[in-house]
């Protein structure tokens, strides 16, 4: 039952992703996992025509970031989140938090391609929202100099979107409210950086295809050259 639901779940997963299964395999070990205990990996290879990289080297000052929605936690934090939560059957939001932590990780894919089909020119910069947060993962889409240097940030409007419940749970239990955006997504799973003039019709496309999204921010020049990840995003009430 639990090798089916596994497959089951990752052949769900490739559909979402216009993925296809290759192969897999199992290694029995025995004495190695306890029992009732797994390690699963695994990897996707993509193709791409090298004009059609969306490598951030585009992004200007001036561009917007639209900000796709999470389904929660994603796959990010749980060495934090086992440490704030002891009862994983302790009722949250209509369900028990075990249940709303492990919600599926959103899968981008289609949305995505179906927003560079129309306005690839005009999408200038792609990042999910993982480890790391905000600050970890936006300022990777930046381009930098031969010695590591940026001279673009983002300004991140914090109010734009809702954060969801869990993420205010997390902090009513002990996370640090001052380092949830170094952590977690915040209910931003994926971020944009768009030509402004087209912002409307990227955020218009995205909801065709069922991803709620909204403009988070803007990129802006640097006062002067960012080499630390932190220093290259600000946020703005």
């Amino acid at each position: 039952k639990i090798a089916s639901d596994f497959v089951k779940g990752v052949a769900d997963g490739c559909v979402d992703s216009a993925c296809a299964l290759l192969g897999g395999g199992t290694a029995e070990m025995p004495g190695f996992y306890d029992e009732g205990k797994y390690d699963i990996a695994g990897f996707g290879v993509g193709i791409v025509e090298k004009e059609d990289i969306v490598n951030g080297e585009a992004i200007t000052a001036g561009d917007v970031l639209i900000g796709l929605a999470s389904t929660g936690v994603h796959s990010n934090g749980f060495s934090l989140v086992r440490k704030l939560v002891t009862d994983y059957s302790e009722p949250f939001a209509g369900k028990t938090i075990g249940e709303v932590l492990l919600t599926p990780t959103k899968i981008y894919v289609r949305p995505v391609l179906a927003v560079l089909e129309l306005y690839r020119k005009a999408v200038h910069g792609m990042v999910h929202i993982t480890g790391g947060g905000f600050y970890e993962n936006i300022p990777r889409m930046y381009p930098s100099d031969d010695e590591g240097y940026m001279s673009l940030i983002s300004v991140i409007k914090k109010n734009s979107w809702k954060v969801p419940g869990i993420f205010d749970e997390l902090v009513r239990r002990g996370a640090n409210p001052d380092r949830m955006y170094n952590t977690f997504n915040m209910g931003i799973g994926f971020v944009m950086a768009v030509e402004a003039s087209k912002a409307a019709d990227i955020i218009a496309e995205l909801k065709k295809h069922n991803q709620e999204a909204c403009v988070i921010g803007r990129v802006e020049k640097a006062v002067k050259k960012v080499s630390e990840q932190i220093d290259a995003v600000l946020f703005e009430d």
